[in-house]
């Protein structure tokens, strides 16, 4: 039975192949673009969640700079600078969960162990940096409280800090490294979701460097986690962090460039926004080129139907039911679509594949792909679409006269 209604369906596409070949191709086209873009907007995506790997996502950045406004007796153009006593007022505001200060030797320093020498990124910090830049500790720990009421002079270096300065059967814990001439001893190694960059970087005591600087107290990035992933939130924490700092520093409260402020959470709910639209009109771009296809298979089918009125009445007259012609109508629908649609998606997906081997990791593109959930979803909306087709064309198949149609056909 089954092996008959597939063999009379297959019978009925070939008899007018080329028609159905331009009409299938319509709908995989139409599953294939929808997959490649549907792909991209994924890749696209990818590539810019990629760019918050190295940061807390739930986290705020504050930098000085100069006042753009006079204020309180005060000329435009002074230098905000930030102090430990900022950090410690900022570290009490509602919301604010890990603080903390960087200190910076500004460019590259001259980094050596015995012979191997180097140059690399490095940073005065508070123990609460490792929640802000997600550090993981490999060996050994990273900076703590007595090293800053110390001033020791320990360091945390980065894994591949620890490749060029060791040699791989060293343990560097313990070990001393110099940095611009001055002795420390390493504590610890850590990796960075952050790449190569963040690994060649070495940490120490902020109060270390801020003696070596001979600027105590002073820092020139505050950084700090909220207790909270909430968008407006953060906002609140941002700005009551504004005025807290401009208060302190006697800036005009509508002073825009004297205390920069960077909110992560903020930035990023932008992005997930702009990508919710974006793959919306990428659906809405796919579903249109695919209706396009689902016409045409419509219309072949209504020609179909115009060209076996015979067919049709000779089976009704020997007992064939409405409901019967129906679905054979509506499955001829359902396999040009599903099939074609299938092969659109294959295609879509296999050049997805393609693409994100043969092309290297870019920054703000990277493996492009399809979810599960959306594959499911374009199978449903192929059935529902080849079910459509068939429907109209079926309905008037059934509808045929058996009389009328044996007449025509005479």
């Amino acid at each position: 039975m089954i092996v008959e209604a597939a063999h009379e369906i297959l019978s009925a596409l070939r008899h007018h192949k080329l028609r159905t070949f331009l009409t299938a191709l319509s709908v995989a086209w139409g599953t294939f673009m929808l997959t490649l873009l549907l792909g991209a907007g994924r890749g696209l995506e990818n590539g810019v969640a990629w760019e918050f790997r190295d940061d807390a996502l739930a986290s705020i950045s504050v930098r000085p700079s100069q006042t753009s406004l006079p204020y309180a007796g005060r000329k435009p153009g002074r230098d905000v600078r930030f102090t430990d006593e900022d950090l410690d007022a900022v570290d009490r505001l509602p919301g604010v969960e890990h603080a903390t200060g960087r200190f910076y030797y500004w460019g590259q320093l001259s980094v050596s162990r015995g012979s191997r020498r180097a140059s690399f990124d490095v940073r005065g910090v508070h123990p609460d940096h490792r929640h802000l830049e997600r550090t993981e500790m490999t060996h050994g720990r990273f900076v703590n409280d007595r090293d800053l009421r110390e001033r020791r002079k320990i360091a945390v270096i980065g894994s591949e800090v620890r490749t060029m300065l060791f040699a791989p059967h060293e343990d560097p814990i313990g070990e001393y490294i110099e940095i611009r001439g001055l002795p420390y001893r390493v504590v610890g190694v850590f990796e960075d979701q952050g790449g190569q960059d963040e690994q060649r970087k070495i940490y120490v005591p902020i109060s270390t460097a801020q003696a070596v600087y001979r600027s105590p107290g002073r820092l020139h990035h505050l950084l700090f986690t909220l207790t909270t992933e909430d968008v407006p939130t953060s906002q609140r924490i941002a700005d009551a962090t504004l005025s807290l700092l401009k208060g302190r520093h006697e800036v005009h409260p509508d002073d825009r460039r004297a205390i920069r402020i960077h909110n992560n959470l903020e930035r990023f709910g932008k992005i997930t926004e702009v990508f919710t639209w974006i793959r919306a009109f990428v659906w809405i771009v796919g579903c249109g080129t695919l209706l396009a296809g689902v016409i045409g298979v419509g219309n072949i089918l209504l020609i179909s139907v115009a060209e076996r009125t015979k067919e049709f009445g000779i089976r009704k007259a020997l007992g064939a039911t409405p409901r019967s012609i129906v679905g054979m109508v509506v499955v001829e629908g359902l396999v040009i679509t599903l099939t074609s649609g299938y092969a659109g998606v294959v295609l879509g997906v296999g050049l997805l594949e393609v693409v994100s081997k043969a092309l290297p990791a870019a920054q703000y593109f990277r493996n492009p792909g399809v979810e599960l959930d959306v594959a499911l979803g374009a199978v449903a909306l192929l059935a529902i679409s080849g079910t459509l087709a068939g429907l109209v064309p079926a309905l008037r198949a059934a509808r045929v006269d058996p009389m009328v149609a044996l007449r025509e056909g005479d």
